[in-house]
């Protein structure tokens, strides 16, 4: 019994031995080990199944993927004396893990680190450049201009000479140069937002509006125009149809009045009197109606005719 137990206490020893002697480095990882709080020998980035000496070395993780570092927004002022707010971001990686051991510690003081580094650069950066500079990144053209007092300006004056994404790169350029020393790579930098300070917003707001209103109401005046002018248009294309059909309506009547003259003068050829007559008969039906008083001479073709039918 006893060299049983004594037996099952080795293998439960052994066991721990092994546990604190072996460790696993994933993927993702990198180690460096320290003992008694010293770092010892190389950092190990291979992933796999390692060993160290047990209880006396410690072993210590470090991310190798790349991590995000994310700013807070800060007010900053340009070179033409404009109040804004920049909040940048960055993605950056522990590229030396033995020198950010030594002297970051671990990924908050990193972080922390970062702020100081990122934030100063980007407020020594954005305070050599107008806002414009900021702002874009290109000359392409612009449908309005707006200043940035608020005033309403020609595109002419807002041409990139460096622009936002050069503005970007010299800040990485110098970040660059720094982060190593903390065993850090900074991959890329970049401005998220850019933004006037809550005073000057209000301002360029209200005559952001005020613009958009003159320009409505440009709109709506050259709408009128082009309506009158269509109105125009269309009254003159009226005019010329009605005239058109009222030159065809006399040429037709025309006609109609000579092709009644000539069957008249054709009947009048044939027989003047009953002609005569008809044209009789004719004026008396337009003249005398019911309940009427006729005057007629005594030689009149009416008198004549009544006279005869009587």
């Amino acid at each position: 019994m006893k060299i049983t137990a004594i037996f099952s206490v080795l293998i439960v020893l052994g066991l721990v031995l092994l546990s604190s002697s072996v460790y696993v480095v994933s993927e993702k990882e990198q180690v460096v080990i320290t003992q008694f709080g010293k770092p010892i020998g190389k950092p190990i980035k291979e992933a796999g199944l390692h060993f160290k000496l047990p209880f006396i070395q410690k072993v210590n993780f470090f991310e190798k993927r790349w991590l995000e570092w994310d700013g807070d927004a800060n007010q900053v002022t340009t070179k033409d004396k404009k109040y804004i707010w920049i909040d940048t971001y960055a993605r950056w990686r522990i590229k030396d893990p033995l020198k950010f051991f030594e002297t970051m510690g671990n990924e908050m003081g990193a972080q922390s680190r970062l702020d100081d580094i990122l934030d100063g650069e980007t407020r020594i950066a954005i305070a050599k450049y107008n806002l414009i500079e900021v702002v874009r990144t290109t000359n392409r053209p612009m449908e309005m201009a707006l200043t940035f007092s608020g005033e309403i300006a020609d595109n002419s004056e807002f041409k990139v000479k460096v622009g936002r994404e050069k503005i970007t790169r010299m800040i990485l350029d110098k970040v660059s140069k720094i982060a190593p020393s903390y065993g850090i790579e900074v991959v890329d930098v970049r401005i998220k937002r850019v933004n006037y300070v809550e005073s000057v917003r209000k301002k360029v707001y209200q005559r952001m509006i005020s613009e958009r209103k003159r320009i409505a109401e440009q709109y709506r005046s050259e709408g009128m125009g082009k309506k009158a002018e269509i109105i125009g248009k269309t009254q003159k294309e009226l005019d010329r149809i009605r005239s058109e059909a009222y030159r065809k309506a006399q040429e037709i009547k025309g006609k109609a009045d000579a092709e009644a003259t000539k069957i008249y003068a054709q009947a009048y050829s044939k027989d003047p009197q009953f002609y005569k007559f008809l044209k009789t008969l004719e004026t008396l039906e337009q003249t005398v109606k019911k309940d009427n008083i006729l005057i007629l001479s005594t030689d009149s073709e009416v008198y004549k005719l009544m006279k005869t039918v009587k």
